[in-house]
């Protein structure tokens, strides 16, 4: 199986790479358009600024590739956010494969941090359309997030965690998957979630 990981101007890619090989898989770190395409998997992972990661994306025509893919595809942290339609972060369109608009934490309260980071329960969405993604997964499991800017809960939503209110803590549409929290750092259930996507 080839899964390719997109390689853009993003931080914590490599984590996503050992979390892989602990699955047995050797990824591909690319952003060769045809590579990307004729991948069996592809995941698009990272840490970064919205506005420079989408200005990176567009400069390589790697924006259209990643719309275009029809094989199975995992949005990771800023690589949920960048499929999304808009981000206030730079105030830039994304890729609009989810047709919902990125927004950034306002703390209504002194004891809401943000970024908001560390464990936080998903309440997955579990419906006849409920996302594979879950398969294995006790009804509450712990995921672990780090960011400060989120997707407000929307028809795409595939799994929920309230953090001073409630969002998309995963997306689903066709064949793009995505989550919020970062399954490489999640332990057990976050090497699950990674497993139960190479296995779609």
């Amino acid at each position: 199986m080839k899964v390719a990981i997109v390689k853009y101007n993003a931080g914590n890619i490599f984590s996503v790479v050992h979390a892989l090989k602990r699955l047995g898989v050797e990824p591909l770190l690319t952003d060769s358009p045809e590579e990307l395409r004729n991948a069996d998997k592809v995941i698009f992972p990272g840490q970064g600024e919205a506005s420079g990661a989408m200005h990176y994306l567009r400069e390589r025509g790697l924006d259209e590739v990643i719309r275009s893919l029809t094989q199975p595809v995992l949005g990771i942290c800023i690589g949920q956010q960048l499929m999304c339609r808009h981000s206030e972060e730079g105030d830039v369109d994304c890729l609009g494969i989810f047709d919902v608009d990125v927004k950034r934490f306002v703390s209504l309260k002194h004891e809401d941090k943000i970024p908001h980071m560390g464990w936080n329960s998903l309440e997955a969405i579990k419906n006849d359309q409920s996302s594979p993604l879950w398969k294995g997964l006790d009804d509450a499991p712990f995921v672990y997030f780090v960011h400060s800017f989120y997707v407000p809960v929307c028809k795409e939503t595939a799994a929920i965690t309230e953090y001073i209110h409630p969002f998309s803590a995963a997306m689903q549409k066709d064949n793009f998957y995505a989550t919020q929290f970062h399954p490489e750092k999640s332990g057990r259930v976050g090497q699950q979630i990674l497993r139960n996507f190479l296995e779609l």
